[in-house]
């Protein structure tokens, strides 16, 4: 057994654990990574890119049936659903030297290609490895969680995990969960050819605002996207090509695959938590507001915490502790303005409070600024120009903003920039943003914010009618 001892280990070389050893190596740390699957993680692998690219080659498809509009003819795409996945594929593959074990070796990393458990309160145990350490950071991510209805075992099914390996496009694919992923994959199949039927126990894209979900909704509906709600999956049945899901109410839905979306697990199972005295729950490990674990010399990152599952969130994550575990310095996250997207066509993004949160929280302190994407010139250019921005706003200053629309993703980046540096509508309004641009409607809605206060107003009226008579 070789004893190896650091001044960090990170467990995990998903997003949130490469960027703290990235970030601490280049300013002086020892540092050892774990990782005993697959370099890059989940978003690397099974989920953020695989996904984003297989969306875009279903919008290239959907472009070449929908081109009259421009002048173009219509086509009927002709779809090869295995050079599509050899697509997202070469984009794995392109990103992938940025997350390499060679990559981080270079960097000063020592990386070791195992899984590790915890023997005590800083020691961890790698294959042959004993590695005691300083400060650790537990970043081991999530995974598909596969609900237990009665009949999936004995069916076969897909996660997004296994899900970019198929080759054979399906005829038609069930999907359990109308979350964003199951929706982001619900899309890029129908509209690369196959039929679709979403599975959803509640209500669809059920956590974001419901006018901003209906819009996207419906537009999926529009492309025939079969989205049934209310309807709880009871039991599963049938054989490859065949499978059957009934729901609690009744309804049966057949297709040819089956793709579980239903949520994430926090891998923790084999970590041997107890053995460094690390408190933890069925949603992931418990951590304050500085991400340290119960185990004063521990933290925890990412998914793993159990709280918003995003890679953007592990890697702030990964600032907030290299500050504690570096340097001493006291550091806390904040949770007000981390942005989410679902990247469907429209898009979907939502920053800080919804109107209906923001409302039991502020009451009738709360204004609602709405600003309709039709009338945005660059979008009308396109044909894009559907959809709206909904920014809340309380003494000037925006405390959520929704936006369902063409690259709705892209444009919540003004709004986190707004809300993490707690902003006010003034400074937005006070932006210039070249003309004909999509990116107008942050400026637009802001200047929606100030338009009934400058010419609605009779006070500012009657100053300027009396200035007009004294002017030359």
């Amino acid at each position: 057994m070789e004893q190896i001892k650091t001044d960090l280990l990170v467990i995990g070389a998903g997003s949130g654990g490469l960027s703290v050893a990235a970030g601490a190596v280049q300013m002086g740390a020892d540092v050892v990574l774990l990782e005993g699957h697959l370099m890059g993680g989940d978003c690397l692998n099974f989920g953020c890119v695989p996904s984003k690219a297989l969306l875009a080659s279903g919008k290239v498809a959907h472009a070449q049936a929908h081109a009259s509009a421009f002048g173009v003819a219509d086509v009927v795409p002709q779809v090869d659903y295995a050079a599509a996945k050899d697509h997202v594929a070469d984009v794995i593959a392109q990103i992938e030297p940025n997350d390499s074990v060679e990559r981080f070796e270079g960097l000063g990393v020592r990386v070791i290609k195992e899984y590790g458990a915890f023997t005590g309160p800083n020691t961890v145990q790698a294959g042959a490895h004993s590695i005691t350490a300083r400060r650790i950071v537990i970043a081991t991510g999530s995974s598909p969680m596969v609900p237990p209805i009665p009949g999936l075992a004995d069916v076969p099914y897909l996660t997004n995990e296994t899900l970019f390996e198929l080759r054979d496009k399906p005829a038609h694919l069930l999907i359990i969960g109308g979350g964003p992923i199951g929706l982001e994959m619900a899309q890029a199949h129908r509209r690369l050819g196959c039929e679709v039927t979403v599975i959803e126990g509640d209500k669809a894209l059920g956590r974001d605002d419901p006018e901003m979900a209906a819009f996207v909704l419906q537009a999926l509906r529009d492309e025939g996207v079969q989205i049934e709600e209310n309807a709880l999956a009871e039991r599963i049945s049938g054989t490859a090509g065949a499978i059957t899901v009934a729901a609690k109410d009744g309804r049966s839905f057949t297709g040819s695959h089956l793709l579980v979306a239903v949520g994430r697990k926090p891998n923790i199972d084999t970590l041997n938590l107890s053995a460094a005295g690390i408190d933890h729950t069925g949603r992931g490990i418990t951590v304050d507001d500085s991400l340290r674990t119960s185990n004063r010399k521990v933290y925890a990152i990412g998914d793993v915490t159990g709280g918003a599952q995003f890679t953007h969130v592990a890697g702030y994550h990964a600032g907030v502790i290299i500050r504690s575990a570096l340097f001493g310095m006291p550091a806390k996250q904040r949770t007000d303005h981390i942005p989410h997207a679902t990247y469907t066509d429209p898009e979907l993004a939502q920053i800080g409070l919804t109107e209906s949160a923001a409302r039991e929280k502020y009451g009738d302190r709360l204004e609602v600024v709405r600003f309709d994407l039709h009338h945005n010139d660059r979008l009308i250019a396109e044909r894009k120009a559907k959809g709206l921005i909904k920014v809340m706003v309380v003494k000037g200053r925006p405390v959520g903003v929704s936006i369902a629309g063409h690259q709705a993703g892209e444009h919540i980046n003004l709004w986190a920039l707004v809300l993490a540096n707690k902003m006010k509508m003034g400074q937005v309004a006070a932006m210039v943003s070249p003309y004909p641009t999509v990116g107008e409607i942050g400026k637009r809605a802001a200047g929606a914010y100030f338009s009934p206060r400058l010419f609605d107003n009779t006070k500012i009226k009657r100053v300027v009618r009396f200035v007009q008579r004294w002017l030359p």
